[in-house]
């Protein structure tokens, strides 16, 4: 089910071949090939640990890998980081900081700007746009402090959105957020990828990722199979991916991996849950 991209990699905005990686020398993905097009829309799926976060990170240029071969934009990882946005699961951020959420979503511009110049007009013009893209417009003075986590999500989608990036890597962008903020957020994802950007998300609700995403990759410690969405609802795909945290009920397949409470993470795999709404 899984075809190799070697032939897809001149078409493709991100291309792996034969990458394997870990942490402390414990592989956490192995002989990974994937292949991804520009304007897909693809879900990462798989249990806590199977590696979907540092398969994002490879991509990002964040995590070495042990062998094979990456290209993200037509270069090695990290050299176009100036048309990637990765958006990990959880900010390193002082909450506290006296930092306003404009200020939060302007630093997306930055990368763009260079040492020396200051934001201008097209700046904070992207900035006031992405904000009424995830409908924080009127929280652009809040201090980022007093926000709940499904705002603080918005406002760093609307960071990624600001810098206007070709690809986005997103850790979990929908976890945790209310049925609302998940189908805002989906429909500018879906947005996005229609004006042809490529949109990578990792996320355990699978009936999302059938029906919202365009593709989806099912990872566990391997890519055990890519392709349409509806790969997520083949219980022999799921059985390979989940392995015994599948229960059968009333003929229907349960998948039983709560994205909200993890076990210690593969490695260094770490996760984290911010408050909904």
């Amino acid at each position: 089910m899984v075809a190799r991209p070697d032939h897809a990699r001149h078409h493709a905005s991100v291309w792996l071949s034969g990458v394997s990686t870990g942490y402390d020398g414990r592989p956490a993905l192995e002989d990974v090939d994937l292949a991804i097009e520009p304007g897909t829309l693809l879900a990462v799926v798989g249990p806590n640990g199977a590696g979907k976060s540092t398969l994002l990170k490879l991509m990002a240029g964040l995590q070495p890998a042990w062998r094979g071969r990456i290209e993200v934009l037509g270069e090695p990882p990290g050299r176009q980081s100036r048309r990637i946005a990765y958006v990990p699961q959880a900010e390193l951020v002082d909450w506290s900081f006296p930092v306003t959420v404009s200020d939060v979503v302007m630093m997306g511009r930055y990368p763009g700007l260079g040492p020396w110049r200051r934001p201008g007009a097209a700046d904070r013009h992207a900035v006031a746009d992405a904000l009424g893209k995830v409908g924080m417009a009127s929280h652009d003075q809040t201090q980022i402090g007093q926000l709940s986590g499904g705002q603080r999500r918005r406002v760093f989608l609307a960071r990624a959105l600001a810098a206007d990036p070709e690809v986005y890597l997103l850790d979990e962008p929908v976890t945790g957020v209310d049925a609302t903020t998940q189908e805002d957020l989906m429909d500018i994802l879906e947005a996005e990828a229609r004006s042809g950007k490529t949109i990578i998300a990792t996320t355990h609700d699978l009936a999302c990722a059938a029906q919202r995403f365009q593709k989806v990759a099912a990872v566990n410690r391997r890519i055990v199979a890519h392709g349409p969405a509806s790969l997520v609802l083949d219980p022999s795909v799921l059985s390979s991916t989940y392995g015994g945290h599948l229960l059968v009920v009333g003929g229907q397949t349960v998948v039983l991996d709560d994205a909200h409470h993890h076990d210690q993470a593969f490695g260094r795999e770490t996760h984290f849950h911010d408050d909904a709404h």
